[in-house]
């Protein structure tokens, strides 16, 4: 696996950034207008997906790190299940939902797999900042 410098170069945060936007299209339907909570929950469960995977990037050790993209893989989890309540009250449509569905599923696949790979690999993070 190559080295990463910044969290921004790695695939999951990318695709977590993906994520929200996406998130923040949904919940800037219409249909959202009158439950201001649901759309509130569903993108802060968003923005903690890709904020715990910086947060633990710039973290000190390897076994921090694992432990936000474990976090982070939750938040995933979280925003799934409101999808499922957006969806039951009709807010969004069956498209949306499994478009959106698909994206945080794939995220919290790749944190998954990012994570296996950190708690195997013999490489151990510098604890200094600059890396």
């Amino acid at each position: 696996m190559a080295t990463y410098r910044a969290f921004e170069d790695l695939d999951v945060w990318k695709s977590s950034r993906t994520l929200t936007r996406m998130t923040y299209e949904v919940t800037n339907l219409a249909a959202f207008r009158p439950d201001r909570g649901l759309r509130d929950q569903m993108q802060r469960a968003a923005v903690s997906v890709m904020s715990n995977i910086a947060e633990g990037f710039e973290s000190r050790t390897t076994a921090q790190f694992i432990d936000y993209l474990g976090r982070s893989r939750a938040s995933a989890g979280e925003l799934r299940s409101q999808l499922y309540v957006a969806f039951d009250l009709n807010y969004i449509d069956a498209p949306v939902f499994e478009e959106t569905k698909q994206m945080a599923l794939l995220v919290s696949r790749q944190l998954f797999q990012f994570a296996a790979y950190l708690r195997k690999s013999p490489f151990r993070r510098r604890t200094e900042t600059g890396r």
